[in-house]
């Protein structure tokens, strides 16, 4: 199992908004509240893993005010590796606008910043390496020079060429999507979803209230969904992969990992923010022993 996990992608601070409705072209609707939190797919998993107790490093670009903002410290508090992030003090930093009604359906705006300018930089080799969102060019990199891979296409999915995705999925090992997502992969790869089961080891795909299905090797886990009271869904997918990815590092089963993960994901729907309610590893026991009967404590 590998000493570090590392994790490539976007660094940002959030802007959550709360509305009464998505708002279409020339149209306008309220605001009913919102908060600013430290976010960024990448930056929310290695978060969560090292709230979990995870020895985890960021692989990712930042810029002028992710000190000042105080997000460097907060990181390096709770123990992230930062010596692989990529400084661009020319650069504001990487920023989401996320507008969710009332239905939990969401709009988002984001601001690259220093994300963008990663297609110019050379990679290292990682052992363990989840990509998060991020620049398409520097996710592809990564992924050929990596030993194993996870990857997450998320919802900047539209940033990719068929050609840089079919080359990530073609040496990804584990690969996250919701039910969404995975129908765009395969459309724009131009394979079926059994092909990419073929190509993939593991995938796991998220399918909101209802749960989650890990595919693998023939056989497929169905993995219920904890009852919670959502206030916000933001960053749910972020903590599902903190929690299966530090579970399978540890050795656990996949149904388990499943299991973990579905269990820190309800944490963080709990409260607005991708960061505001992480768990740690015995927060997680306790809810894995009520809702799975589960017992990761060993």
């Amino acid at each position: 199992m590998p000493d570090i996990i590392s994790i490539v992608g976007h660094t940002a601070l959030d802007y959550l908004f709360n509305v009464e409705k998505i708002a279409g072209p020339n149209e306008s609707y309220p605001i009913i509240n919102y908060e600013v939190s430290y976010g960024g797919g990448a930056a929310n998993i290695v978060a969560t893993i090292a709230i979990l107790g995870g020895k985890c490093q960021l692989v990712s670009g930042v810029g002028d005010d992710f000190k000042s903002s105080g997000y460097e410290d907060y990181l390096n508090s709770i123990g992230v590796d930062l010596s692989r992030l990529y400084r661009m003090d020319d650069e504001k930093s990487t920023k989401a606008f996320v507008f969710t009604d009332q239905k939990h359906n969401q709009c988002t705006y984001f601001h690259w910043g220093p994300s963008a300018r990663l297609k110019n930089i050379d990679p290292p080799s990682l052992d363990f390496v989840h990509l998060a969102t991020s620049e398409p060019v520097f996710n592809s990199k990564v992924a050929q020079k990596s030993k194993f891979v996870s990857f997450d296409p998320g919802q900047d999915l539209v940033t990719y060429t068929p050609e840089l995705l079919e080359t990530i999925l073609n040496n990804t090992n584990i690969m996250f999507a919701n039910k969404h997502e995975v129908k765009r992969v395969c459309n724009m790869v131009n394979w079926s979803f059994e092909h990419l089961r073929d190509v993939i080891d593991i995938i796991i795909i998220t399918y909101d209230a209802e749960g989650s299905k890990i595919y693998t090797d023939g056989i497929d886990y169905s993995i219920p969904a904890i009852p919670v009271n959502a206030v916000d869904p933001t960053g749910a997918g972020d903590g599902y992969r903190a929690g299966f990815l530090l579970a399978y590092t540890r050795g656990f089963s996949l149904e388990d990992c499943g299991k973990i993960g579905s269990t820190v994901a309800s944490f963080i729907v709990e409260k607005a923010g991708c960061q505001t309610n992480l768990p740690n590893w015995d927060d997680v026991d306790r809810r894995c022993r009520k809702y799975y009967n589960l017992n990761i404590s060993g």
